[in-house]
């Protein structure tokens, strides 16, 4: 439909000013070239040549320094909604299933007893910051959903999210690491084949919230966006 020329030219270059989510951002760059090629071939409709109907359709569709911060801010507001929505997800899904497998195939009832006294507490802020975090990623998917009309800063949301993935991550590794060990000691949970499995889920878990905060915060940064 589309030939080669000025308008995929633009289209390239708003592509390289543009950070986001791969699929987000194709879906905005095909928006935006659509628009171009059908205002391009309305003007040569009309009589003019194919490359002066091109420039003048990329001329009204404005400048990419114009153009894409308005693009990168609805990138920056679909990587948010990814990572709430992770959070909000895999968080309550990682203490249910700690939670499942404790009571359906416990450990040793003797090990309780030798369980230091600073065991429950932390096993307690762990249950408490994981409904905190869960809670707090479906707040920031409700208003980077249909909260946008109300909040003048997405991209704000996003990052702040983003930091606090970052800011809690040593801290849920400490205090689990801490869990393992008053559990199971020095050998953690070698004799206890679903706390391997379970421990695996939510390490996997822990490193894709890591990646989407990176993605966030790489998305987010205050740098203008430039062709």
């Amino acid at each position: 439909m589309a030939s080669a020329g000025i308008i995929d030219d633009y289209v390239t270059e708003l592509s390289r000013a543009l950070r986001g989510p791969r699929g987000a951002k194709l879906d905005l760059v095909t928006e935006a070239r659509d628009s171009l090629v059908d205002t391009a071939e309305a003007l040569e409709g009309e009589g003019l040549e194919r490359a002066e109907a091109e420039r003048i359709a990329v001329a009204e569709f404005g400048p990419i320094s114009e153009i894409a911060p308005g693009y990168q801010e609805d990138l920056s507001i679909s990587a948010g909604r990814r990572l709430a929505a992770l959070l909000f997800v895999s968080v309550p899904l990682t203490a249910l299933l700690w939670s499942v497998i404790w009571q359906i195939f416990p450990i040793d009832p003797v090990d309780y007893a030798t369980k230091p006294g600073w065991f429950v507490p932390i096993a307690r802020s762990v249950d408490i910051l994981q409904m905190f975090t869960g809670v707090l990623g479906g707040i920031a998917l409700l208003a980077l959903g249909r909260g946008l009309r109300r909040i003048r800063r997405p991209r704000l949301v996003t990052r702040g999210l983003a930091v606090f993935v970052w800011a809690v991550f040593p801290v849920m590794l400490v205090l689990c690491a801490a869990l393992v060990y008053g559990s199971h000691g020095p050998t953690g949970f070698s004799g206890y084949p679903l706390g391997v499995g379970v421990s695996l889920v939510s390490y996997g878990f822990m490193l894709a919230q890591l990646y989407g905060a990176t993605r966030c915060l790489s998305i987010t940064r205050r740098e203008p966006v430039t062709a």
